[in-house]
């Protein structure tokens, strides 16, 4: 319950632990700390392992992010249906930027997309040109607005940790958030109340069965 929490929702250790309490559990904030990075490691290699294979459709983007006072850079790709795929955090903008993301995308996948969007940045083109990627390139930023809106999440964690301690945190925290929010992550074809449910119920059970921690109600 603790690790489903604190990756599921944008809640901070105190919000978890109170709301912890508010069930009869009594344990401090440093403890569901631990229970997150313990158990949630676990837990997203076992959900990526069953994730379903990413659409040939990639799309790709960088956001600028601060920490510990310094800017570096959210690099993330994501799938046309919206599927966090990889998250690489660096200090540059620039096309060896760009080429480390697609590397590790690749190599990941073990497959090239049919497509890649991106937004203006040259550094994609060049990376992609080094890399021999055969995948059609699309740069536009208004056809990459499903990459973009893929940080979102990110920003609202960063304003309830204050702020990210290390380039290495955000790269920690975010290879356990993605898979689990991948895997309650809200299609666009899922309009009617009864498909949302449907697919609400169905993405607990993979939960239960992936991790053995029931969510009761």
């Amino acid at each position: 319950m603790a690790v489903w929490l604190y990756f599921r929702f944008p809640l901070s250790l105190r919000m978890v632990e109170e709301m912890l309490a508010a069930r009869g559990i009594d344990v401090s904030r440093e403890t569901v700390r631990r229970w997150a990075e313990k158990f949630g490691r676990d837990y997203a290699n076992r959900l990526r392992r069953r994730a379903i294979c990413p659409g040939d459709t990639w799309h790709l983007d960088e956001v600028v992010i601060t920490i510990a006072g310094q800017k570096h850079w959210l690099w993330r790709a994501v799938d046309g249906r919206g599927f966090v795929l990889d998250v690489l955090v660096q200090k540059r903008r620039d096309t060896k930027a760009a080429k480390r993301l697609m590397r590790k995308l690749l190599k990941k996948y073990a497959m090239a997309p049919r497509v890649m969007v991106t937004d203006r940045l040259r550094s994609y083109a060049a990376a992609k040109r080094e890399l021999r990627c055969g995948a059609e390139h699309r740069q536009h930023k208004g056809l990459n607005n499903r990459a973009e809106n893929s940080h979102q999440p990110t920003r609202r964690r960063e304003r309830i940790m204050k702020c990210f301690k290390s380039a290495r945190h955000v790269q920690r925290f975010l290879s356990i958030h993605d898979p689990i929010a991948n895997l309650f992550h809200r299609r666009r074809d899922q309009q009617s109340a009864s498909e949302r449910r449907h697919a609400r119920t169905e993405a607990l059970t993979l939960w239960s069965n992936a991790t053995g921690a029931v969510l009761s109600a």
